[in-house]
């Protein structure tokens, strides 16, 4: 199998997109964190002494879906149409989903998945004075589209 960030002396490099046609790109990323019950009970009634963890995690997930190309090596900086970073409030954690959606040359699954990660992180933060096992997991890519733009 050939790498596409690897040139043809084995040296990291940028993929080459320009001659991809533009079209429309969505890319939709799952995961989760383990909370403990009491935890959940203090995110719900937004208890926590930092404040409402769900909203600052939602906008952190989108934030971090725009700085992907700063944290990811080779990662061309993509001009978002979209990221949505929705939250699933079980009774033993959240699952975290996010949808980001762009028209260019290269899809958005590493947007979505940062947007994932980091709004799991900012749970993690706003929830570890409570909890001292969360545990962040299962992030993966389940849903890739692309569909011609008029």
């Amino acid at each position: 199998m050939e790498l596409s960030h690897v040139d043809k002396d084995g040296a990291a490099a940028m993929v080459d997109v320009s001659p991809k046609p533009i079209v429309k790109r969505t890319a939709v990323a799952r995961g989760s964190i383990s909370l403990a019950p009491e935890t959940v009970r203090l995110l719900k009634k937004n208890l926590l002494k930092k404040g409402d963890a769900l909203a600052c995690a939602r906008i952190a997930g989108i934030c971090g879906a725009k700085k992907t190309s700063e944290l990811i090596p080779l990662c061309h900086n993509l001009p978002l149409d979209n990221v949505g970073v929705d939250f699933d409030v079980r009774a033993d954690g959240v699952d975290i989903t996010a949808r980001a959606v762009c028209t260019g040359r290269t899809g958005v699954e590493m947007e979505a998945l940062t947007a994932v990660s980091v709004a799991a992180l900012v749970i993690y933060d706003m929830c570890k004075a409570v909890d001292k096992n969360m545990v962040i997991g299962d992030i993966r890519l389940v849903e890739k589209m692309k569909e011609a733009v008029e």
